[in-house]
């Protein structure tokens, strides 16, 4: 039975207070999912889960605890508070634990305006299957496709609420389908494995399931029968399904936790070049219909749009209470949690200053290089940001695609990397992270 997250919320801290809590936070999660998995063209895998998480931490003193159930009855919720306030009490103080001011906490609250949550009717599970099998059948009529590995579609919604002992209150909804392809070009050794996806917020923009289809197989075919390239230097192009993990490693190492350790490869850079000019890093949590976005982070502080990055600068790290009070500044409102632990710093929604030129334009100026389009493995010395990952893509020579590579590594230093990115103008605006490819001159590769 659907449950009153406010409601509940309310009974949870009573419980946390009566227990011997001085004061204490709760997140109510209740949500259901539906996957559906398509094989040869017969329904493989269906599962449908419904439910409710509740994570609630207690403060005795500068004590604290996090405790979390998925059953919202009185009885285990008197129990979830007792056992809270009990591990409190035996453990360690945190000088830097604690809600946070009631001056601090968001009063705008009502989400709706992000349009975070579709109320059109769930999808059937037969409906979701048939997308599945039209992804599949898709990716099958595409010529060299030797068999499909995947395909899937879904659909979840949830309700998320947080309430502290200090007055505030606020949640909203959040809804997702899916629809994602696995496609096999080859045989035995020789095959090689592509995909496509999307993942929308409402169905009304999700890409169709035969463009999916199509899509996967389409890039199987191309990386069939690739070779290893040459081992030397060469500019190296990210192709914009994979480039945002590079831009995810700066936001990493500016991630106040990092810092705080003292274990970033960024610790001393504050206000130094990072970026080209003229490149900004922008972070907004009030994007409309997009993922990470939020009006209140999971300490209830009013979210805002920062620059991480300006004029390829670094501005600040990315801060939640307690990280902030231990850097002696204040939270940029980037506490993010779950119901299995208390918060800690994340990024919402990011943006990379897009360039002018496309990726085929980036191509053909890289001359002879490596356009890489998927990625394995990762070596990153956290301290002096040292890279190198196993990489394969697309052989570049004379400004055009050559032919498939893979079992490569591509290797530099991410200070030195970040600083002579040259962005194309192909990032997809929807996405939280929106990144576009990326070329980045003499980098390393180990081939043959």
């Amino acid at each position: 039975m659907p449950h009153s997250l406010p409601d509940l919320a309310d009974r949870i801290l009573s419980a946390a207070q009566k227990a011997g809590a001085e004061t204490a936070d709760c997140v109510v999660v209740q949500g259901t999912s539906i996957s559906i998995d398509v094989r040869a063209g017969a329904l493989e895998q269906a599962e449908r889960s419904e439910g409710i998480d509740i994570g609630l931490r207690v403060f005795v003193g500068q004590q604290q605890a996090n405790v979390s159930v998925s059953d919202a009855s009185d009885a285990t919720i008197s129990r979830m508070a007792e056992r809270a306030v009990a591990m409190a009490r035996m453990a360690p103080a945190d000088p830097h634990a604690g809600l946070a001011d009631p001056a601090q906490l968001a009063t705008d609250t009502d989400s709706t305006r992000l349009e975070l949550y579709d109320d059109t009717d769930e999808p059937w599970p037969s409906d979701l299957e048939q997308d599945a099998r039209t992804a599949e059948a898709a990716a099958r009529a595409v010529d060299g496709v030797t068999q499909i590995d995947s395909a899937s579609a879904g659909y979840g919604r949830r309700q998320i609420h947080l309430a502290t002992s200090n007055g505030f209150s606020g949640g909203y909804a959040r809804s997702d389908r899916g629809i994602s392809c696995v496609a096999i070009a080859g045989a035995g050794t020789g095959m090689e494995r592509d995909y496509d996806h999307d993942s929308r917020i409402f169905q009304a923009d999700l890409r169709s399931a035969e463009e999916i289809g199509r899509i996967a197989g389409e890039r199987a075919v191309a990386r069939h029968g690739p070779r290893k390239p040459k081992t030397g230097t060469y500019p190296v192009l990210f192709d914009e399904r994979i480039s945002s993990a590079l831009i995810g490693s700066l936001l990493q190492a500016s991630n106040g936790m990092m810092i705080a350790r003292g274990s970033s490869w960024l610790r001393d850079a504050l206000g130094e070049q990072v970026l080209p000019d003229g490149i900004d890093l922008i972070e907004d949590p009030h994007r409309v219909r997009t993922g990470g976005s939020k009006l209140f982070d999971g300490e209830g502080l009013p979210t805002q749009r920062r620059a991480i990055v300006e004029d390829g600068r670094l501005t600040g790290w990315t801060l939640d209470l307690a990280t902030a009070r231990k850097l002696g500044l204040q939270s940029t409102a980037n506490a993010a949690r779950g119901t299995g632990g208390p918060p800690s710093p994340q990024i919402s929604n990011v943006a990379l200053t897009q360039g002018s030129a496309s990726r085929a334009d980036l191509v053909a100026q890289m001359g002879t290089g490596l356009l890489v389009t998927s990625m394995i493995g990762s070596t990153i010395n956290p301290n002096t940001g040292d890279y190198s990952r196993g990489a394969s893509g697309f052989w570049v020579e004379n400004g055009e695609l050559a032919y498939p590579v893979a079992e490569c590594t591509v290797a530099g230093n991410l200070r030195d990397m970040l600083l002579r990115i040259v962005p194309a103008n192909d990032a997809r605006a929807h996405l939280s992270r929106v990144v576009p490819s990326l070329l980045i001159d003499g980098l390393t590769l180990a081939g043959e």
